[in-house]
Protein backbone atom coordinates (compact mmCIF):
# COMPACT_ATOMS: atom_id res chain seq x y z
CA UNK A 1 0.00 0.00 0.00
CA UNK A 2 1.43 3.44 -1.23
CA UNK A 3 0.76 6.56 1.06
CA UNK A 4 -1.84 7.61 -1.95
CA UNK A 5 -4.14 4.77 -0.26
CA UNK A 6 -3.56 5.44 2.97
CA UNK A 7 -4.85 9.03 2.23
CA UNK A 8 -7.94 7.69 0.59
CA UNK A 9 -8.82 5.30 3.37
CA UNK A 10 -8.41 8.36 5.89
CA UNK A 11 -11.14 10.10 3.49
CA UNK A 12 -13.64 7.85 3.83
CA UNK A 13 -13.32 6.91 7.74
CA UNK A 14 -11.53 7.83 10.47
CA UNK A 15 -8.15 9.76 9.75
CA UNK A 16 -5.33 7.55 10.87
CA UNK A 17 -1.56 8.54 11.36
CA UNK A 18 0.94 7.59 8.46
CA UNK A 19 4.14 5.44 9.80
CA UNK A 20 7.09 6.03 7.85
CA UNK A 21 10.44 3.87 8.77
CA UNK A 22 13.57 5.82 10.35
CA UNK A 23 17.16 4.65 9.34
CA UNK A 24 19.62 4.35 12.28
CA UNK A 25 22.19 2.13 14.26
CA UNK A 26 21.43 0.20 16.86
CA UNK A 27 23.09 0.47 20.40
CA UNK A 28 23.41 -3.42 20.65
CA UNK A 29 26.65 -2.66 18.09
CA UNK A 30 28.46 -0.96 20.33
CA UNK A 31 29.49 -4.24 22.47
CA UNK A 32 31.41 -5.54 19.66
CA UNK A 33 32.87 -2.43 18.59
CA UNK A 34 34.08 -2.08 21.95
CA UNK A 35 35.45 -5.37 22.11
CA UNK A 36 36.84 -4.69 18.59
CA UNK A 37 38.98 -1.34 19.65
CA UNK A 38 40.33 -3.64 22.66
CA UNK A 39 41.17 -6.68 21.10
CA UNK A 40 43.71 -3.80 18.32
CA UNK A 41 44.95 -2.09 21.11
CA UNK A 42 45.61 -5.64 22.73
CA UNK A 43 47.17 -6.33 19.78
CA UNK A 44 48.86 -3.54 19.43
CA UNK A 45 50.17 -3.65 23.03
CA UNK A 46 51.21 -7.87 22.35
CA UNK A 47 52.95 -6.61 19.03
CA UNK A 48 54.97 -3.79 20.39
CA UNK A 49 56.18 -5.24 23.37
CA UNK A 50 56.88 -8.88 22.10
CA UNK A 51 60.29 -10.17 22.71
CA UNK A 52 62.55 -11.51 20.16
CA UNK A 53 62.38 -15.22 19.42
CA UNK A 54 65.82 -16.81 19.73
CA UNK A 55 67.25 -20.62 19.16
CA UNK A 56 69.55 -22.31 21.11
CA UNK A 57 71.51 -25.48 20.44
CA UNK A 58 72.24 -27.85 23.51
CA UNK A 59 73.61 -31.55 23.50
CA UNK A 60 70.71 -32.95 25.33
CA UNK A 61 67.26 -31.84 26.59
CA UNK A 62 67.66 -32.77 29.76
CA UNK A 63 65.77 -30.93 32.16
CA UNK A 64 63.99 -28.45 29.69
CA UNK A 65 60.46 -28.76 29.08
CA UNK A 66 58.11 -26.45 26.79
CA UNK A 67 55.76 -23.89 27.91
CA UNK A 68 57.59 -24.43 31.53
CA UNK A 69 61.30 -24.07 31.27
CA UNK A 70 62.36 -19.99 32.40
CA UNK A 71 65.06 -18.08 31.01
CA UNK A 72 66.33 -15.93 33.97
CA UNK A 73 69.12 -13.56 34.05
CA UNK A 74 69.84 -13.24 38.28
CA UNK A 75 66.85 -15.48 39.38
CA UNK A 76 64.57 -12.47 36.77
CA UNK A 77 62.85 -14.06 34.81
CA UNK A 78 63.21 -13.10 31.15
CA UNK A 79 61.94 -15.69 28.68
CA UNK A 80 60.52 -19.25 28.11
CA UNK A 81 61.04 -21.89 26.49
CA UNK A 82 58.28 -22.53 23.14
CA UNK A 83 59.84 -25.08 21.72
CA UNK A 84 62.04 -27.89 21.12
CA UNK A 85 63.22 -29.83 18.05
CA UNK A 86 66.13 -32.19 17.02
CA UNK A 87 68.29 -31.07 14.67
CA UNK A 88 68.62 -32.36 11.09
CA UNK A 89 71.22 -34.57 11.50
CA UNK A 90 69.88 -35.88 15.13
CA UNK A 91 73.00 -34.47 16.83
CA UNK A 92 71.70 -31.70 18.98
CA UNK A 93 68.54 -29.97 20.22
CA UNK A 94 67.06 -26.86 18.97
CA UNK A 95 65.57 -24.95 21.80
CA UNK A 96 63.07 -22.21 20.47
CA UNK A 97 62.47 -19.15 23.12
CA UNK A 98 60.84 -16.06 23.89
CA UNK A 99 62.32 -13.61 25.73
CA UNK A 100 60.75 -10.43 27.13
CA UNK A 101 61.43 -6.99 24.93
CA UNK A 102 63.61 -5.83 27.73
CA UNK A 103 66.16 -8.71 26.44
CA UNK A 104 66.56 -7.93 23.51
CA UNK A 105 68.77 -5.04 23.80
CA UNK A 106 71.33 -7.75 25.65
CA UNK A 107 71.60 -9.93 22.97
CA UNK A 108 74.80 -10.28 20.89
CA UNK A 109 77.28 -12.77 19.34
CA UNK A 110 78.75 -12.47 22.62
CA UNK A 111 75.97 -13.77 24.76
CA UNK A 112 75.73 -17.00 26.35
CA UNK A 113 72.96 -20.05 27.44
CA UNK A 114 73.18 -22.67 29.66
CA UNK A 115 71.17 -25.18 31.40
CA UNK A 116 71.75 -24.43 35.55
CA UNK A 117 71.32 -27.96 37.31
CA UNK A 118 72.56 -29.07 40.51
CA UNK A 119 76.27 -29.58 40.57
CA UNK A 120 79.57 -29.84 42.46
CA UNK A 121 82.96 -28.85 41.30
CA UNK A 122 85.92 -26.61 42.13
CA UNK A 123 85.45 -27.28 45.99
CA UNK A 124 81.92 -25.98 45.43
CA UNK A 125 78.17 -27.11 44.93
CA UNK A 126 75.92 -24.74 42.59
CA UNK A 127 72.04 -25.15 41.78
CA UNK A 128 70.84 -26.89 44.89
CA UNK A 129 67.55 -24.92 44.07
CA UNK A 130 66.88 -26.80 40.46
CA UNK A 131 66.04 -29.98 42.61
CA UNK A 132 63.03 -28.68 43.86
CA UNK A 133 62.06 -25.41 41.03
CA UNK A 134 63.46 -28.07 38.27
CA UNK A 135 66.10 -27.07 35.69
CA UNK A 136 66.24 -23.58 33.97
CA UNK A 137 68.44 -21.79 31.27
CA UNK A 138 70.86 -18.92 32.26
CA UNK A 139 71.93 -15.96 30.04
CA UNK A 140 75.27 -13.93 30.35
CA UNK A 141 74.68 -11.03 28.33
CA UNK A 142 78.28 -10.89 28.04
CA UNK A 143 80.46 -7.81 26.31
CA UNK A 144 78.36 -5.60 23.41
CA UNK A 145 78.43 -6.61 19.76
CA UNK A 146 77.08 -7.73 16.69
CA UNK A 147 72.95 -8.96 17.15
CA UNK A 148 72.22 -12.39 17.27
CA UNK A 149 69.49 -14.55 17.43
CA UNK A 150 71.05 -17.70 17.08
CA UNK A 151 73.46 -19.52 20.12
CA UNK A 152 75.25 -22.23 21.09
CA UNK A 153 74.54 -23.19 24.35
CA UNK A 154 77.22 -23.87 26.81
CA UNK A 155 77.38 -27.51 28.48
CA UNK A 156 78.18 -26.54 31.79
CA UNK A 157 77.72 -23.40 33.83
CA UNK A 158 80.56 -20.79 33.38
CA UNK A 159 82.41 -19.96 36.52
CA UNK A 160 82.73 -16.37 35.97
CA UNK A 161 79.96 -13.97 34.37
CA UNK A 162 80.42 -10.82 32.36
CA UNK A 163 79.42 -8.29 35.01
CA UNK A 164 82.02 -9.84 37.74
CA UNK A 165 84.53 -7.97 38.46
CA UNK A 166 88.21 -9.42 37.99
CA UNK A 167 90.41 -10.19 35.58
CA UNK A 168 91.71 -12.88 32.98
CA UNK A 169 94.95 -14.42 33.37
CA UNK A 170 96.63 -17.34 31.13
CA UNK A 171 98.37 -19.90 32.39
CA UNK A 172 101.33 -21.91 30.10
CA UNK A 173 101.22 -25.36 31.46
CA UNK A 174 103.58 -28.89 30.05
CA UNK A 175 100.49 -30.45 31.18
CA UNK A 176 97.29 -30.11 32.43
CA UNK A 177 97.50 -32.95 35.73
CA UNK A 178 95.09 -32.57 38.08
CA UNK A 179 93.91 -28.98 36.93
CA UNK A 180 90.26 -28.34 35.64
CA UNK A 181 87.26 -25.98 35.45
CA UNK A 182 86.50 -24.35 38.79
CA UNK A 183 89.68 -25.28 40.11
CA UNK A 184 90.67 -22.69 43.36
CA UNK A 185 93.36 -20.05 42.73
CA UNK A 186 95.20 -18.95 46.36
CA UNK A 187 97.36 -16.17 47.11
CA UNK A 188 98.67 -16.56 50.56
CA UNK A 189 96.34 -19.58 51.32
CA UNK A 190 93.15 -17.40 50.54
CA UNK A 191 91.16 -18.25 47.31
CA UNK A 192 90.89 -15.28 44.93
CA UNK A 193 90.35 -16.90 41.61
CA UNK A 194 89.56 -20.26 39.89
CA UNK A 195 90.73 -21.82 36.90
CA UNK A 196 87.47 -20.82 34.36
CA UNK A 197 88.89 -22.79 31.17
CA UNK A 198 91.74 -24.65 29.22
CA UNK A 199 92.80 -25.91 25.88
CA UNK A 200 95.15 -27.40 24.21
CA UNK A 201 98.01 -25.68 21.97
CA UNK A 202 97.60 -26.15 18.18
CA UNK A 203 100.61 -27.69 18.08
CA UNK A 204 100.06 -29.58 21.03
CA UNK A 205 103.23 -28.55 22.78
CA UNK A 206 101.60 -27.29 25.82
CA UNK A 207 98.52 -26.22 27.46
CA UNK A 208 96.53 -22.85 28.21
CA UNK A 209 94.63 -22.58 31.44
CA UNK A 210 92.99 -19.46 31.80
CA UNK A 211 91.78 -18.01 35.41
CA UNK A 212 90.06 -15.52 36.78
CA UNK A 213 91.49 -13.60 39.44
CA UNK A 214 88.66 -11.83 41.72
CA UNK A 215 88.52 -8.26 42.36
CA UNK A 216 90.30 -6.23 44.53
CA UNK A 217 92.99 -9.40 44.12
CA UNK A 218 93.36 -8.72 40.79
CA UNK A 219 95.65 -6.07 41.20
CA UNK A 220 98.29 -8.55 43.27
CA UNK A 221 99.30 -10.20 39.76
CA UNK A 222 102.15 -8.27 38.66
CA UNK A 223 104.24 -8.62 35.44
CA UNK A 224 107.05 -10.38 37.58
CA UNK A 225 104.26 -12.79 39.57
CA UNK A 226 105.26 -16.62 39.57
CA UNK A 227 102.33 -19.29 39.48
CA UNK A 228 102.50 -23.05 40.34
CA UNK A 229 100.58 -25.72 40.70
CA UNK A 230 99.46 -26.03 44.39
CA UNK A 231 97.72 -29.64 44.21
CA UNK A 232 99.02 -32.38 46.87
CA UNK A 233 101.52 -32.32 48.99
CA UNK A 234 104.79 -30.48 48.45
CA UNK A 235 107.48 -32.58 50.57
CA UNK A 236 110.94 -31.28 49.91
CA UNK A 237 113.96 -32.60 52.36
CA UNK A 238 117.09 -30.51 52.96
CA UNK A 239 119.44 -29.80 56.12
CA UNK A 240 116.75 -28.70 58.56
CA UNK A 241 114.86 -31.67 58.11
CA UNK A 242 111.27 -32.56 56.04
CA UNK A 243 109.20 -29.43 55.06
CA UNK A 244 105.62 -29.76 53.76
CA UNK A 245 103.50 -27.43 52.13
CA UNK A 246 100.47 -26.95 50.65
CA UNK A 247 98.08 -24.27 50.42
CA UNK A 248 94.73 -25.95 52.04
CA UNK A 249 92.96 -29.45 52.66
CA UNK A 250 90.67 -28.53 49.06
CA UNK A 251 93.35 -27.81 47.90
CA UNK A 252 95.05 -31.86 48.65
CA UNK A 253 91.77 -33.12 47.48
CA UNK A 254 91.17 -31.66 44.13
CA UNK A 255 94.19 -29.55 43.48
CA UNK A 256 94.79 -25.33 42.55
CA UNK A 257 97.01 -23.25 41.76
CA UNK A 258 98.49 -20.76 43.83
CA UNK A 259 100.63 -17.47 42.90
CA UNK A 260 102.96 -14.97 44.83
CA UNK A 261 105.37 -12.04 43.99
CA UNK A 262 109.53 -12.55 44.29
CA UNK A 263 110.75 -11.50 47.75
CA UNK A 264 114.08 -9.93 46.79
CA UNK A 265 112.91 -8.11 43.84
CA UNK A 266 110.71 -4.75 43.51
CA UNK A 267 107.06 -5.46 42.24
CA UNK A 268 106.78 -5.16 39.03
CA UNK A 269 104.16 -3.33 36.85
CA UNK A 270 100.10 -4.84 37.37
CA UNK A 271 99.40 -7.43 34.47
CA UNK A 272 97.13 -6.86 32.27
CA UNK A 273 93.82 -8.60 31.15
CA UNK A 274 95.21 -11.48 29.21
CA UNK A 275 98.36 -11.89 30.43
CA UNK A 276 99.90 -15.15 29.55
CA UNK A 277 102.22 -16.68 32.40
CA UNK A 278 104.45 -19.79 33.10
CA UNK A 279 102.65 -22.28 35.40
CA UNK A 280 105.60 -24.31 37.57
CA UNK A 281 105.29 -27.77 38.81
CA UNK A 282 106.50 -27.13 42.37
CA UNK A 283 106.77 -23.89 44.31
CA UNK A 284 110.77 -24.46 44.55
CA UNK A 285 110.89 -23.94 40.98
CA UNK A 286 109.77 -20.79 40.46
CA UNK A 287 113.17 -19.73 42.90
CA UNK A 288 115.42 -21.27 40.08
CA UNK A 289 117.02 -19.42 37.49
CA UNK A 290 115.66 -19.43 34.03
CA UNK A 291 118.61 -19.77 31.58
CA UNK A 292 118.24 -19.02 27.50
CA UNK A 293 121.59 -20.67 26.19
CA UNK A 294 121.15 -24.63 26.27
CA UNK A 295 123.57 -26.88 24.52
CA UNK A 296 123.09 -30.87 24.14
CA UNK A 297 125.36 -33.41 24.11
CA UNK A 298 125.46 -37.42 23.26
CA UNK A 299 126.55 -40.08 26.07
CA UNK A 300 127.52 -43.66 24.84
CA UNK A 301 126.77 -46.38 28.10
CA UNK A 302 127.45 -49.98 27.68
CA UNK A 303 125.93 -51.03 30.67
CA UNK A 304 122.56 -50.76 32.04
CA UNK A 305 120.99 -47.59 32.70
CA UNK A 306 118.43 -48.99 35.11
CA UNK A 307 117.02 -46.15 37.01
CA UNK A 308 117.83 -43.53 34.82
CA UNK A 309 115.08 -40.92 33.43
CA UNK A 310 114.12 -38.22 30.87
CA UNK A 311 114.53 -35.39 33.25
CA UNK A 312 116.88 -36.83 35.79
CA UNK A 313 119.54 -34.32 36.52
CA UNK A 314 123.30 -33.26 35.17
CA UNK A 315 125.61 -32.53 37.81
CA UNK A 316 128.88 -31.24 37.56
CA UNK A 317 131.07 -31.23 41.22
CA UNK A 318 127.28 -31.89 42.59
CA UNK A 319 125.62 -28.76 41.18
CA UNK A 320 122.91 -29.26 38.47
CA UNK A 321 123.81 -27.89 35.31
CA UNK A 322 121.30 -29.58 33.20
CA UNK A 323 118.99 -32.49 32.65
CA UNK A 324 118.55 -36.32 30.50
CA UNK A 325 116.44 -35.53 27.20
CA UNK A 326 116.18 -38.13 25.62
CA UNK A 327 117.25 -42.31 26.08
CA UNK A 328 117.18 -44.76 23.23
CA UNK A 329 118.48 -48.08 22.83
CA UNK A 330 120.21 -48.90 19.02
CA UNK A 331 122.34 -52.03 17.91
CA UNK A 332 125.67 -51.18 16.56
CA UNK A 333 126.11 -53.60 13.64
CA UNK A 334 129.72 -52.70 12.79
CA UNK A 335 130.41 -53.88 16.67
CA UNK A 336 128.01 -56.12 16.68
CA UNK A 337 126.95 -54.63 20.54
CA UNK A 338 123.96 -52.89 21.65
CA UNK A 339 124.96 -49.17 22.53
CA UNK A 340 122.33 -47.23 24.84
CA UNK A 341 122.93 -43.22 23.87
CA UNK A 342 121.93 -40.44 26.17
CA UNK A 343 121.11 -37.06 25.43
CA UNK A 344 121.66 -34.41 27.59
CA UNK A 345 121.10 -30.72 27.85
CA UNK A 346 123.51 -28.58 29.51
CA UNK A 347 122.95 -24.76 30.51
CA UNK A 348 126.52 -23.39 30.00
CA UNK A 349 125.53 -20.32 31.98
CA UNK A 350 125.40 -21.77 35.17
CA UNK A 351 129.09 -22.45 35.05
CA UNK A 352 130.85 -18.90 35.64
CA UNK A 353 134.01 -18.00 34.22
CA UNK A 354 136.11 -15.53 36.00
CA UNK A 355 140.09 -14.28 34.94
CA UNK A 356 141.54 -12.03 32.75
CA UNK A 357 142.22 -14.77 30.16
CA UNK A 358 139.80 -15.51 28.03
CA UNK A 359 138.90 -18.58 26.08
CA UNK A 360 136.69 -20.02 22.79
CA UNK A 361 133.73 -22.72 24.89
CA UNK A 362 134.77 -24.98 21.91
CA UNK A 363 138.56 -24.88 23.25
CA UNK A 364 137.24 -24.41 26.80
CA UNK A 365 135.43 -27.98 26.54
CA UNK A 366 138.27 -29.90 24.19
CA UNK A 367 140.82 -28.65 27.12
CA UNK A 368 138.07 -29.99 29.82
CA UNK A 369 137.85 -33.24 27.87
CA UNK A 370 141.76 -33.74 27.67
CA UNK A 371 141.96 -32.91 31.55
CA UNK A 372 139.74 -36.22 32.52
CA UNK A 373 136.27 -34.73 32.04
CA UNK A 374 134.41 -37.48 31.62
CA UNK A 375 130.66 -38.37 32.38
CA UNK A 376 129.35 -41.37 34.82
CA UNK A 377 126.08 -42.92 35.86
CA UNK A 378 125.92 -42.74 39.94
CA UNK A 379 123.00 -43.46 42.27
CA UNK A 380 120.99 -40.43 42.91
CA UNK A 381 118.17 -42.49 45.48
CA UNK A 382 119.09 -45.32 47.19
CA UNK A 383 115.32 -46.11 48.29
CA UNK A 384 114.02 -45.63 44.62
CA UNK A 385 117.31 -46.38 42.95
CA UNK A 386 116.84 -43.54 40.57
CA UNK A 387 120.14 -42.60 38.80
CA UNK A 388 121.92 -39.35 37.61
CA UNK A 389 124.71 -38.40 35.43
CA UNK A 390 127.32 -36.79 37.01
CA UNK A 391 130.65 -35.11 35.08
CA UNK A 392 134.05 -35.10 36.63
CA UNK A 393 137.68 -34.79 36.55
CA UNK A 394 139.29 -37.98 36.46
CA UNK A 395 142.79 -37.70 35.55
CA UNK A 396 143.99 -41.32 35.58
CA UNK A 397 141.27 -42.14 32.75
CA UNK A 398 142.48 -42.75 29.61
CA UNK A 399 143.16 -40.26 27.11
CA UNK A 400 139.84 -39.33 25.08
CA UNK A 401 138.65 -36.89 23.08
CA UNK A 402 135.18 -35.01 22.00
CA UNK A 403 133.39 -36.45 19.01
CA UNK A 404 132.43 -34.20 16.65
CA UNK A 405 130.24 -35.23 13.05
CA UNK A 406 127.26 -36.87 14.06
CA UNK A 407 123.54 -34.04 15.31
CA UNK A 408 125.37 -33.65 18.62
CA UNK A 409 128.99 -33.78 19.90
CA UNK A 410 129.59 -36.77 22.26
CA UNK A 411 131.57 -36.69 25.31
CA UNK A 412 133.35 -39.44 26.53
CA UNK A 413 132.06 -41.85 29.28
CA UNK A 414 133.38 -44.16 32.30
CA UNK A 415 132.06 -47.04 33.70
CA UNK A 416 130.13 -46.72 37.27
CA UNK A 417 131.90 -48.15 40.11
CA UNK A 418 129.45 -51.03 40.13
CA UNK A 419 130.76 -51.77 36.83
CA UNK A 420 134.49 -51.52 37.55
CA UNK A 421 134.22 -53.87 40.54
CA UNK A 422 132.01 -56.33 38.27
CA UNK A 423 135.06 -56.18 35.60
CA UNK A 424 137.62 -56.87 38.05
CA UNK A 425 135.91 -60.15 39.41
CA UNK A 426 135.44 -60.85 36.02
CA UNK A 427 138.96 -61.04 35.18
CA UNK A 428 139.68 -62.60 38.27
CA UNK A 429 137.44 -65.13 37.36
CA UNK A 430 139.12 -65.29 33.71
CA UNK A 431 142.66 -66.09 34.99
CA UNK A 432 141.54 -68.47 37.84
CA UNK A 433 140.08 -70.60 34.41
CA UNK A 434 143.30 -70.40 33.20
CA UNK A 435 145.06 -71.66 36.11
CA UNK A 436 146.07 -75.76 35.62
CA UNK A 437 143.90 -76.51 38.86
CA UNK A 438 143.50 -79.99 37.86
CA UNK A 439 147.65 -80.26 38.37
CA UNK A 440 147.71 -78.46 41.51
CA UNK A 441 145.02 -80.34 42.82
CA UNK A 442 146.78 -83.46 41.93
CA UNK A 443 149.87 -81.99 43.46
CA UNK A 444 147.87 -80.99 46.99
CA UNK A 445 146.80 -84.40 47.04
CA UNK A 446 150.13 -85.32 46.92
CA UNK A 447 151.68 -83.18 49.30
CA UNK A 448 148.87 -83.98 51.59
CA UNK A 449 149.89 -87.80 51.50
CA UNK A 450 153.41 -86.84 52.11
CA UNK A 451 152.58 -84.74 55.29
CA UNK A 452 150.33 -87.15 56.90
CA UNK A 453 153.42 -89.76 56.42
CA UNK A 454 155.84 -87.19 57.97
CA UNK A 455 152.97 -86.68 60.87
CA UNK A 456 152.50 -90.54 61.49
CA UNK A 457 156.67 -90.58 62.18
CA UNK A 458 156.81 -87.55 63.64
CA UNK A 459 153.85 -88.92 66.34
CA UNK A 460 155.78 -92.21 66.78
CA UNK A 461 159.25 -90.46 67.40
CA UNK A 462 157.47 -88.12 70.33
CA UNK A 463 156.10 -91.88 71.53
CA UNK A 464 159.88 -93.71 71.74
CA UNK A 465 160.82 -89.94 73.23
CA UNK A 466 158.09 -90.59 76.42
CA UNK A 467 159.32 -94.54 76.51
CA UNK A 468 162.73 -94.12 76.78
CA UNK A 469 164.30 -90.91 77.04
CA UNK A 470 161.82 -89.41 79.46
CA UNK A 471 162.62 -91.55 82.47
CA UNK A 472 166.72 -90.83 81.72
CA UNK A 473 165.77 -87.33 82.05
CA UNK A 474 163.98 -87.44 84.97
CA UNK A 475 167.02 -89.35 86.89
CA UNK A 476 168.93 -86.72 85.58
CA UNK A 477 166.86 -83.91 87.03
CA UNK A 478 167.00 -85.73 90.05
CA UNK A 479 170.56 -86.11 90.82
CA UNK A 480 170.82 -82.69 89.34
CA UNK A 481 168.99 -81.18 92.20
CA UNK A 482 170.78 -83.10 94.71
CA UNK A 483 173.79 -81.47 93.64
CA UNK A 484 172.63 -78.21 93.71
CA UNK A 485 171.13 -78.60 97.20
CA UNK A 486 175.24 -80.08 98.35
CA UNK A 487 176.49 -76.58 96.08
CA UNK A 488 174.16 -74.65 98.44
CA UNK A 489 175.24 -76.38 101.79
CA UNK A 490 178.86 -76.19 100.58
CA UNK A 491 178.87 -72.32 100.12
CA UNK A 492 176.41 -71.19 102.65
CA UNK A 493 177.65 -68.32 104.77
CA UNK A 494 177.59 -70.56 108.20
CA UNK A 495 180.11 -73.65 106.72
CA UNK A 496 183.79 -73.32 107.34
CA UNK A 497 184.11 -73.16 103.45
CA UNK A 498 182.04 -70.38 102.79
CA UNK A 499 183.96 -68.44 105.56
CA UNK A 500 187.60 -69.61 103.42
CA UNK A 501 186.15 -68.96 99.97
CA UNK A 502 185.24 -65.54 101.29
CA UNK A 503 188.77 -65.10 102.99
CA UNK A 504 190.45 -66.12 99.36
CA UNK A 505 188.20 -63.87 97.84
CA UNK A 506 188.91 -61.19 99.45
CA UNK A 507 193.07 -61.78 99.26
CA UNK A 508 192.74 -62.09 95.89
CA UNK A 509 190.67 -58.79 95.81
CA UNK A 510 193.87 -56.98 97.35
CA UNK A 511 196.30 -58.92 95.53
CA UNK A 512 194.40 -57.11 92.24
CA UNK A 513 194.48 -53.64 93.44
CA UNK A 514 198.10 -54.05 94.13
CA UNK A 515 198.82 -55.57 90.72
CA UNK A 516 196.78 -52.40 89.70
CA UNK A 517 198.90 -50.15 91.36
CA UNK A 518 202.37 -51.46 90.12
CA UNK A 519 200.98 -51.91 86.16
CA UNK A 520 200.02 -48.21 87.19
CA UNK A 521 203.84 -47.08 88.51
CA UNK A 522 204.98 -49.18 85.33
CA UNK A 523 203.20 -47.26 82.70
CA UNK A 524 204.70 -43.82 84.54
CA UNK A 525 208.57 -45.12 85.44
CA UNK A 526 208.97 -47.96 82.64
CA UNK A 527 213.04 -47.89 83.31
CA UNK A 528 212.38 -49.05 86.94
CA UNK A 529 212.20 -52.29 84.95
CA UNK A 530 216.06 -52.17 84.44
CA UNK A 531 217.22 -49.76 86.81
CA UNK A 532 214.92 -50.47 90.14
CA UNK A 533 212.86 -48.46 92.15
CA UNK A 534 214.70 -45.06 92.69
CA UNK A 535 214.05 -42.55 95.96
CA UNK A 536 213.14 -39.94 93.69
CA UNK A 537 210.82 -41.85 92.06
CA UNK A 538 209.33 -43.34 94.82
CA UNK A 539 205.92 -40.90 94.50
Amino acid sequence: MNEQQIQETGASGAAQAVVKPKKSVSIVWIVPLVALLIGGWLLYKAVTEKGPTITITFESAEGLEVGKTKIKFKDVEVGQVEDIQLSPDLSQVIVTAQLTRDAKDYLSENTRFWVVRARIAGGGVSGLGTLFSGAYIGIDPGKPGKTARSFKGLETQPIVTTDLPGRHFVLKAERLGSLGVGKPVYFRQIKVGQVVAYEMEKDGQAVDIKIFIHAPHHERVRKNTRFWNAGGLDVSVDAGGIKVNTESFVAIMIGGIAFENPKNSAPGPAAKEGEIFRLYDRREDIYKKTYVKKTRWLLHFEGSVGGLSVGAPVKFKGIKIGEVIDIKLEFDYDAKAFRIPVVIEIEPERIAMTGKQTIDRQRGNEFLVEKGLRAQLKQGNLLTGQLYIDLDMYPDAPPRKIVYGGKYPELPTIPTPIEEITRGITNIVDKLEKLPLEQIGKDLRETLAHLNKSTEQLYKLMQNLDEKVAPAATATLERSQTTLIKLDRLLSAESPTGHELKRALAELADAARNISVLADYLGRHPESLVFGKEKGNEK
